[in-house]
C-alpha cells in the first residue's frame, strides 16, 4: 500500500494466534512500522491535491494513517480493508474515538502471574504525524471490512481520489488482488479522478529487500521438502518489482496514465527489536513463521539487519518507493 512495509496476511494452515497477539501484532504494525510510508503519503497527497472538497477512497487502508493524514487535509475519507481485522480496530480507534483494547504480552505489567516490570512502550507519536483525530471537519470517516460491496451499496458520490498504498510487488499473486481490487474501484471513482497505486522501487535503492529475502529463503526451502519437482509455482516470499508492473495494472483496468514518482522512505527504528517487531507484523514473515518457528525467523531478522544497525544499536534501512497516477477516463 501497504504496505509499510507492506501487509500481507496470508491465512494459516496451524492454529489461529489468540486475539491478543492479533491485536499486538496489529499495533507494532500501527505504532511501528506503517509510519515509515508517511512520507509516501504524503507526497501523492501533494501530487494530486487532496484536500477540502476531495473525497478519498482508501484500498487496503489498514490502521487508517493515510486516512487520517487526508482527513486532516480537509478530504472526506473512506477506507475499505479486506486485512486482519483488528487493523480496521485501530482506524476506528484513530478516525473515531472509538477506544480498541491493549494487547498485554506474557511477562509485561497487567500479564497474569506477573512480577516484571513492563517495557517501555513505543513510542506512538512521530513528529507531523497525527495519531488521533477527535475534531476532523465535515462528513465523518467511513470504514469498511471485506470488499467493496458494502461500499458500493452505500450510494455516495463518486470519489475524486482512489489509493492503494499497499506496495504492490511483495509477494506472488498481490497484482492479481490489485486488479480485482480496481476492477470494482473504478466504477466508484470520478471521470478524472486520480487513480494512485504505488509499490517498490528497484531493489538496490531499497535496503529492506535483503531483509524481506530472509522470508523467501525460509519459506522456499520448507516449501521444496512438501512438493514434488515444478509445484512450487512463484512462491509466497517477497519478490522484487517488475519494471512497469503498476502502469500494465492501471492500463488493464481501463486507467490513462498521468505520471508517476519516486519518494524515499527510509525505515528507522530505536533498536532493533523494534524492528523486528515492526517488521514481522507486515505479515509478509507469516508463512516462513509457519515454515520453521518464530524463534528461527526472529533470529534470522537480527542477523540480516545486523549491516543496518548503528553503533547506538539503532536500526536505518534506507529504502525508495514509487507511485503511479492515473485517471479515469
Amino acid at each position: 500500500m501497504t504496505s509499510t512495509l507492506v501487509r500481507k496476511h496470508r491465512p494459516r494452515r496451524g492454529d489461529v494466534p489468540p486475539p491478543e497477539a492479533r491485536m499486538r501484532a496489529a499495533r507494532d504494525w500501527a505504532e511501528i512500522q506503517e509510519r515509515m510510508l508517511v512520507p509516501l503519503y504524503e507526497a501523492v497527497y501533494d501530487r494530486v491535491e487532496v484536500g477540502p472538497g476531495a473525497r478519498l477512497l482508501g484500498l487496503g487502508c489498514g490502521s487508517g494513517l493515510a486516512l487520517l493524514l487526508a482527513a486532516r487535509r480537509g478530504a472526506e475519507v473512506t477506507g475499505v480493508d479486506g486485512g486482519p481485522p483488528e487493523h480496521l480496530t485501530l482506524a476506528r480507534e484513530r478516525l473515531l474515538g472509538e477506544r480498541a483494547p491493549r494487547a498485554v504480552a506474557p511477562g509485561t505489567v497487567g500479564a497474569a502471574s506477573s512480577g516484571h516490570r513492563a517495557s517501555p512502550p513505543v513510542a506512538r507519536s512521530t513528529p507531523g504525524v497525527p495519531e488521533c483525530a477527535p475534531f476532523l471537519a465535515g462528513e465523518s470517516p467511513r470504514l469498511f471490512e471485506g470488499g467493496l460491496e458494502d461500499v458500493v451499496e452505500a450510494s455516495t458520490p463518486p470519489y475524486t481520489v482512489v489509493t492503494a498504498f499497499q506496495p504492490a510487488g511483495a509477494t506472488a499473486g498481490d497484482y492479481e488482488e490489485l486488479t480485482g481490487l480496481l476492477d470494482s474501484a473504478v466504477p466508484l471513482t470520478a471521470r478524472d479522478g486520480s487513480v494512485v497505486l504505488a509499490g517498490w522501487g528497484p531493489p538496490e535503492r531499497c535496503a529492506a529487500s535483503a531483509v524481506l529475502r530472509v522470508a523467501t529463503r525460509l519459506t522456499e526451502a520448507d516449501a521444496s521438502l512438501s512438493f514434488g519437482p515444478g509445484e512450487l509455482g512463484a512462491g509466497h516470499g517477497w519478490r522484487p518489482e517488475r519494471r512497469d508492473d503498476l502502469e500494465a495494472v492501471a492500463v488493464r483496468v481501463g486507467l490513462r496514465l498521468e505520471g508517476s514518482g519516486r519518494v524515499a522512505c527510509p525505515f528507522g527504528y530505536a533498536d532493533g527489536d523494534s524492528a523486528v517487531r515492526g517488521l514481522l507484523s507486515t505479515g509478509l514473515f507469516d508463512a516462513a513463521v509457519e515454515a520453521t518457528d518464530p524463534g528461527q525467523v526472529r533470529k534470522e531478522l537480527r542477523e540480516a539487519l545486523h549491516p543496518y544497525t548503528r553503533p547506538d544499536g539503532t536500526v536505518w534501512m534506507p529504502n525508495v518507493f514509487r507511485y503511479v497516477i492515473a485517471t479515469r477516463p
